[in-house]
């Protein structure tokens, strides 16, 4: 009777949560559009999610729909292996998250990734394992047990919030993690968990060839977490795959090609964060005619959805930029130019050398880009 009791307290709570989420979500998918780059699709994904099958307060069928609503293209479902908060109240094994959400994922079109999480103290902390055909066996109280169990099912593993419970949250390396990188048991870190961003996290992974990811982790509503009705959003992972299917996501995380999507920064590789510049931003008004000495607007369309945040570098060919330059998420923006009195008439091409400081290649290092101008300079009076 107590146990009933307590099992209907419970559904009223998880059913408060999911009311609560609701306003913000509601009005269908919000696209997020990130643009896709030469030879690849622009994937939105968050590898780490937790339900009431582990120690989450939702319904899997809820992390699908905020995912859809979000404008996500693929999820993981990553239950805790060890930690099963609510398992008088919800029955099931490892896998039942999955099994529940697969059908009202495939209704959405959303993509649906097995996972599970093996949850040790650190080292080594914890890791998620995805792309499993069965979480079950992972489920065994030796560490190296359960993460061998995950790699002989061809699983991809990275090590989650390398910063919980060090000191500082600054994440430390141990022997066990050069272990499972020797072994080639580790394929990336999670360099930005929830609210938390590991700097260190970042230098690792270019120095040990492992893959960056960013996830929500997220365990109550993800409504609740983020105010989404304010323009925040949960960490992200953009992976760039060959095509929209698990097992070019599986490829493409394998092969390192993926940046970090959290807050106002985009973190990655040079050559993907070069990539996603380029198609994401464009000059509106080429063929600009200048006058020498004077000054000219330029036409900047960003079309990512992100602000980018430009620090000029150097006055370029023939034309010297403002030093900062902010390019609003999905706008066109005009950027005042002046023209050098010494330039000479004629048709050309002219550079303009940015850093974009919330692009980072580093901790702390913005991308260096280069905006390709069209310009017709004239002399003072010419027509």
């Amino acid at each position: 009777m107590q146990r009933r009791s307590w099992s209907r307290r419970y559904q009223f709570l998880v059913a408060f949560l999911v009311l609560l989420a609701v306003p913000a979500l509601a009005g269908g998918r919000k696209p997020l559009r990130f643009p896709d780059i030469p030879g690849y699709e622009t994937l939105v994904c968050d590898f780490h999610l937790h339900t009431v099958f582990s120690d989450g307060t939702v319904w899997p069928t809820v992390r699908v729909e905020e995912a859809w609503r979000e404008g996500l293209d693929a999820i993981a479902l990553t239950e805790h292996l060890e930690a099963r908060h609510h398992r008088a109240e919800v029955t099931g094994t490892s896998n039942t998250s999955f099994e529940k959400a697969m059908a009202r994922a495939q209704e959405l079109g959303l993509i649906l990734i097995r996972g599970g999480e093996i949850t040790r103290s650190m080292p080594p902390g914890h890791f998620n394992a995805i792309f499993l055909s069965d979480a079950e066996p992972l489920a065994v109280d030796d560490w190296r047990r359960a993460i061998k169990a995950a790699i002989d099912q061809g699983a991809f593993i990275f090590w989650n919030h390398p910063g919980w419970r060090q000191p500082g949250t600054i994440p430390v390396w141990y022997d066990e993690h050069t272990e499972l990188l020797q072994k080639g048991w580790l394929h990336g870190i999670e360099l930005v968990n929830s609210h938390e961003y590991y700097p260190d996290a970042q230098t690792w992974c270019t120095e040990k060839n492992l893959t960056l990811l960013g996830n929500s982790d997220a365990h109550d509503p993800v409504a609740l977490e983020y105010d989404l009705a304010a323009g925040e959003h949960r960490p992200l992972t953009l992976v760039f795959a060959r095509q929209r299917s698990v097992e070019a996501i599986k490829e493409a995380l394998h092969a390192r090609r993926t940046v970090v999507y959290c807050g106002n920064l985009l973190l990655g590789e040079d050559k993907f964060l070069q990539a996603l510049f380029e198609q994401g931003v464009s000059v509106v008004n080429q063929g600009l005619e200048v006058v020498a000495g004077r000054s000219a607007e330029l036409q900047v369309h960003n079309s990512l959805p992100v602000a980018l945040e430009l620090a000029a570098e150097g006055e370029g060919d023939y034309l010297a930029p403002p030093d900062k330059v902010n390019l609003p998420a999905e706008r066109i923006s005009l950027v005042r130019l002046r023209a050098a009195q010494s330039a000479r008439k004629g048709s050309g091409r002219a550079l303009l050398h940015f850093r974009v400081e919330n692009m980072r290649v580093a901790p702390g290092q913005g991308l260096r880009v280069s905006i390709p101008v069209k310009i017709t300079m004239r002399e003072p009076g010419q027509r």
